[in-house]
């Protein structure tokens, strides 16, 4: 077995074309840390995390430097190595920036040990690349400017979109859904996505109004982790809810399910515990007949979707295109898992020059 030999951890701000809006707040840029895991055998795994705030970048950076310190020397053996982590951060916790550290660790290693294998991260869990439909995120941009960049994913073949809502009236949240919807037609699925920002009790209004436009799903109506407040909305409404980007790891997710907070599920590769993480949530919905989603990071998730038995949908944005050297590749909104060896993060050293 070879052993990890060095980590390498950079912290950069990747520029976005244009702000993300949310009704909880406005991505501007996007803080990354990209980890490097370097074995006895030169092989190099790669991951990135995403802190959502420059705020995090130092001490995140930090935190994966200091953990990947205890395991250098260490087999190169990820399940291993994850449950080692678990134990040692029992006490402190394992959410929050220690889970982001983690879930870097974890998904770096996954990626070294199918480089060294020589083979494609879905056919090192024993799949292999299928390809999953996608869809393209739309912001909190008004009805005008939401119509206008659902129009542009759906020119590119995207079958799906999901929009920002939360407007201060149903009635703004409904202006958006049918300019939408005459935008792409009605070959395009529709979601929209709350972003936490509702109570219950205003939830339930706003989707009973909702219920007529044809959605495909709402999401997180309420605040991520009142598991009660999901299950109460879900169980009044006729449209699918979905959840779970914000689950921290499959304890989280185990919960969520348990009080039937969601119709669907969505993992976010980070927030989940990398891909040890989604692996064993992944089993989770499987077992509960849940449809897993993903939550960003494209290269990878379209191979842990391609190994997940009740895959669904994966979200694609480009936000961090600029720095990877081969992005998901995508033909007529369907995703295309790479075949090089690996999770398909490799980096374009250049772009991460101008960040």
């Amino acid at each position: 077995m070879i052993s990890i030999r060095e980590f390498r951890v950079r912290a950069i701000r990747v520029p976005m074309r244009e702000p993300h809006r949310t009704a909880s707040g406005t991505v501007a840029e996007s803080p990354l840390i990209l980890t490097d895991i370097l074995t006895g055998n030169d092989v190099t795994g790669h991951s990135i995390v995403f802190t959502y705030t420059t705020a995090a970048l130092g001490p995140t950076a930090d935190l994966i430097r200091n953990i990947g310190q205890t395991i250098v020397g260490e087999p190169l053996a990820p399940l291993d190595i994850a449950d080692k982590l678990a134990r040692r951060f029992r006490l402190l916790g394992t959410q929050g920036l220690v889970g982001m550290a983690l879930a870097a660790i974890d998904m770096a290693a996954w990626d070294a040990l199918a480089r060294h294998l020589g083979l494609p991260l879905c056919e090192l869990l024993g799949g292999f690349p299928k390809p999953v439909q996608a869809y393209g995120a739309v912001g909190y941009d008004g009805a005008a400017g939401s119509a206008s960049v659902a129009e542009q994913w759906a020119a590119q073949g995207f079958k799906a979109v999901k929009a920002k809502i939360g407007y201060p009236t149903i009635r703004e949240d409904l202006e958006v859904i049918k300019a939408i919807r005459s935008a792409v037609g009605n070959d395009v699925a529709i979601m929209v996505d709350y972003n936490q920002s509702l109570t219950p009790t205003e939830a339930i209004e706003r989707i009973r109004i909702l219920e007529s436009e044809g959605l495909a799903w709402i999401e997180e109506p309420v605040l991520a982790h009142d598991y009660e407040g999901h299950a109460r909305v879900a169980r009044q409404a006729a449209t699918p809810i979905q959840c779970g980007e914000n689950w921290w790891g499959p304890q989280d997710f185990g919960h969520a399910i348990a009080a039937r907070a969601s119709d669907y599920a969505m993992l976010d590769a980070m927030k989940i515990g990398g891909v040890t993480g989604w692996m064993r949530a992944a089993a989770i919905a499987a077992n509960a007949g849940l449809r897993v989603s993903s939550h960003l990071w494209p290269e990878i998730s379209a191979h842990l979707l391609s190994v997940t038995p009740t895959a669904h949908w994966l979200e694609y944005c480009d936000w961090w295109n600029l720095v990877i050297a081969s992005p998901l590749r995508i033909e007529r909104g369907t995703a295309i898992a790479g075949s090089a060896p690996g999770s398909g993060v490799e980096w374009n050293e250049d772009g991460i020059a101008r960040c």
